[in-house]
């Protein structure tokens, strides 16, 4: 399937905000799953109701966090930057634009120990179980540095080459909080504007990207088949939804 195709309609699509499109199923679904891995408690139809009528009626009597509707929305303008820098050369003023638009108006831009709008500044790990340690605050801009030289570097990127940056991103894990859904927006862009298939990963699958993640060091396979699933994934529905559009033109 041509890439280029999907790049070209997610951003004719995203002026138009016309709905039923791949644009409205990639908003909905991308701020959903990502966020539903980091604990939001939304559902998806709630996550598309606040996509298309800025409101939602809950479905449970289950309290939900206004950090989780803020976040969520944030989500959909943190997908739109990414296709109005699609093109652009990675750096990290770029990650923390991303970070800040997804913080934004969040309870953890207010507390400072988050440092919204630049690196972390309060060490931190993955996980709860089988913890995996990250780059020390003050070693976050040099690592940063060093892993955007060389895969800025790179004469042609491949799949496999965004997945390792995802995952040394990851070690970084550079913000006080966000840094799961900025790496999962990163993978995204870097794979449009490489003319890669791009790829949601869904929460049902958390606990293989959540794997693939951990034993990465030892074992790139794992990792590397849950997102190529992943793509799969897309790439059938992207068919279906592009094929419904030049019927209808």
């Amino acid at each position: 399937m041509n890439i280029a195709d999907i790049k070209k309609e997610l951003i004719e699509q995203k002026k138009s905000k016309f709905k039923g499109n791949i644009y409205h199923f990639s908003q909905v679904n991308f701020a959903y799953n990502s966020n539903k891995i980091e604990g939001s408690k939304l559902t998806e139809d709630e996550t598309e109701e606040i996509f298309t009528e800025d409101s939602f009626i809950p479905k449970s009597d289950d309290a939900i966090k206004l950090d989780d509707l803020i976040e969520m929305k944030n989500h959909f303008r943190l997908f739109d930057y990414c296709l109005d820098i699609i093109d652009e050369k990675l750096n990290k003023d770029i990650m923390i634009k991303m970070n800040m638009i997804l913080k934004r108006n969040t309870t953890d831009e207010e507390n400072p120990r988050y440092n919204v709008g630049g690196f972390k500044v309060v060490p931190n790990k993955i996980g709860l179980i089988n913890i995996i340690n990250t780059s020390s605050p003050k070693d976050v801009e040099k690592d940063l540095d060093h892993l955007l030289k060389e895969y800025n570097n790179l004469k042609k990127v491949t799949i496999e080459d965004i997945i390792d940056f995802h995952y040394r991103f990851e070690l970084i894990h550079p913000f006080g909080d966000g840094n799961g859904r900025v790496g999962r927006m990163i993978m995204f862009k870097e794979c449009l504007k490489n003319n890669i298939m791009p790829f949601i990963i869904l929460d049902q699958d958390k606990p293989y990207y959540m794997r693939g993640l951990k034993n990465y060091k030892e074992d790139k396979m794992f990792l590397i088949d849950t997102i190529k699933h992943e793509q799969d994934i897309y790439e059938m529905m992207a068919k279906d939804m592009l094929d419904f559009k030049l019927e209808n033109k």
